[in-house]
């Protein structure tokens, strides 16, 4: 049971999104927007902001961005356990080296 409630256990994840001034442009990223996500996992954070991002409802007054698509950025920020970075692939989001935000 203790293992059940650690494995659930969600936290706040410091998020920023990057995207290119047009879409598909693969030089160019700059930051849109930065969040606080709670969630379990990388995984989950992702698919959170998919949904967030893709829902006209769902999106912040403030976020001046377009919907999320193929080739935008990612970054969770977890302070001294590291910075990820992921790229929305066709198949999903994918781990990329920071280098690709410039």
């Amino acid at each position: 049971m203790l293992l059940e409630l650690l494995r659930t256990r969600k936290k706040e994840y410091d998020v920023t999104i990057f995207q290119t001034p047009i879409f598909r442009q693969k030089k160019g990223y700059q930051q849109v927007y930065r969040l606080q996500i709670e969630g379990t996992s990388h995984d989950d954070c992702l698919n959170e902001v998919f949904s967030r991002f893709n829902i006209t409802d769902r999106i912040p007054n403030d976020f001046e961005g377009r919907f999320i698509g193929t080739g935008d950025i990612c970054f969770i920020d977890e302070g001294r356990k590291g910075q990820f970075y992921y790229q929305l692939k066709p198949g999903g989001w994918v781990e990329v080296n920071r280098i690709h935000v410039c």
